[in-house]
C-alpha cells in the first residue's frame, strides 16, 4: 500500500551531486529549508537516454523563473555523479546536456527514491516523480508518471506559482488570476 507524502513533512535528504559549475558537492532539503527556500525535486531515470535531456535541459533554460518564486530546482536519478558530469560535459547536439542551471543530484543508493516511492525495485532506477515542497519541509505537490513522458515545465512553474498564493486556485488558474473567496 502506497504512503501518502503530500501534506506531510517531506522525507529529508542530503545526495552527491554534480553543481552548476561542474563540481562535486552535495544538496539537501535541509539546507534549502535553512534558507527559506522552496524545492523543486525531480527524478528521472537515467542520463544517456531520450526523453530525459529534453527535460533537464528545458527546466534549465527555465531556472530564472524558479529562481525568482524563491525554488531551487534539483534532479536526480539512481547514477552516479560521474555518470552526471559525463553527460552534462557532453553536447547537446549529442544526445547530452551540456551546462545546466541547477544540480543533479546522485540517489546511487537509491535511498531517496525510496523514500519518495518512485523506485522500480527491479530496475533500480525512478520513475519520473516530481515534488515540490515548501519552506517549511511540507510535501506539498506530488506527480508521479510512466517514463516515456516528459514534464512540462510551463505547469510546473503554474502549479509553484498557485501553492505560493496560499489561496484557493481554481482549474486551470493561471498567475495573475484571482483564488477563490470562501463565503
Amino acid at each position: 500500500m502506497a504512503e501518502r507524502l503530500v501534506g506531510k513533512q517531506a522525507p529529508r535528504f542530503e545526495m552527491e551531486a554534480v553543481l552548476p559549475n561542474k563540481e562535486f558537492g552535495k544538496v539537501s532539503l535541509e539546507e534549502n529549508m535553512k534558507n527559506g527556500k522552496w524545492t523543486v525535486l525531480f527524478f528521472y531515470p537515467m542520463d544517456f537516454t531520450f526523453v530525459c535531456p529534453t527535460e533537464i535541459t528545458a527546466m534549465s533554460d527555465r531556472y530564472d523563473e524558479f529562481e525568482d518564486l524563491d525554488a531551487v530546482v534539483i534532479g536526480a536519478s539512481t547514477d552516479t555523479v560521474h555518470t552526471h558530469l559525463a553527460w552534462i560535459n557532453t553536447d547537446r547536439s549529442e544526445n547530452g546536456i551540456g551546462e545546466i542551471k541547477y544540480p543533479l543530484a546522485a540517489d546511487h543508493n537509491q535511498k531517496v527514491a525510496r523514500d519518495y516511492g518512485v523506485l522500480i525495485e527491479e530496475e533500480g532506477v525512478a520513475l519520473r516523480g516530481l515534488f515540490i515542497i515548501n519552506p517549511e519541509g511540507e510535501l506539498q505537490y506530488q506527480v508521479v508518471h510512466h517514463n516515456n513522458i516528459g514534464r512540462d515545465v510551463d505547469e510546473v512553474l503554474r502549479v509553484l506559482q498557485a501553492l505560493q498564493t496560499g489561496g484557493l486556485c481554481p482549474a486551470n488558474w493561471k498567475p495573475g488570476q484571482a483564488t477563490l473567496e470562501v463565503k
